[in-house]
């Protein structure tokens, strides 16, 4: 597994329209299940006349938590269009809602996998693309005396410090790319065997 993903940073709206049908993309950088069905409650009130509330999002650094729904629409017509946006520019860690508003005309499936694909490809358009890294959280124990050479290590490794406590015991809790954490944890293993 690769220890960088591509996500989103905070929103951005996309816009479709076909036969007096419109589609209104709205992208979200998202982190849990929680956060995603309070957002999708919040669309579905504010957009509460609206005929479709469709929607799919991917979860997690391995891309393995997703889900696409139809809302109504023909069977994969809207859910799968919006998630193979997500797939085809390897996202993950986001949302893309499409409400449709009905023209009176129907578009078909083919009609209707477009439109749903054009809105979401539009909003990921206007979203900021951003690659992160998977990180690991690294806690070690040690006495103070050991202080300056764990700062050491902290300094030529450079991991994110998340807290720390001091007394005669001392701990740390480092945050650190995901393919270097073992390499920190030796590194501030040996110091404990005085090497």
């Amino acid at each position: 597994m690769t220890d960088e993903f591509k996500t989103i940073t905070g929103t951005s709206e996309g816009f479709y329209s076909e036969k007096r049908s419109k589609f209104l993309a709205f992208v979200h950088h998202v982190e849990t299940v929680d956060e995603i069905k309070n957002i999708l409650a919040a669309y579905r009130k504010k957009y509460f006349d609206a005929r479709h509330v469709c929607y799919a999002y991917m979860l997690g650094a391995d891309r393995k938590d997703f889900r696409a729904n139809d809302d109504g629409e023909p069977s994969s017509t809207a859910g799968k269009p919006i998630l193979g946006q997500i797939n085809s520019n390897e996202l993950t860690d986001i949302l893309i809602v499409v409400v449709r508003y009905y023209g009176g005309v129907n578009l078909g499936t083919s009609g209707l996998i477009v439109a749903y694909r054009e809105a979401a490809a539009d909003a990921i358009a206007h979203a900021e693309i951003v690659t992160r890294q998977v990180e690991e959280t690294v806690v070690f124990d040690f006495p103070y005396l050991m202080m300056n050479d764990v700062m050491r290590v902290v300094k030529e490794m450079q991991p994110r410090i998340v807290s720390q406590t001091y007394d005669n015991d001392c701990q740390v809790t480092l945050s650190i790319r995901k393919s270097e954490a073992e390499q920190l944890r030796t590194k501030l293993k040996k110091l404990s065997f005085g090497e």
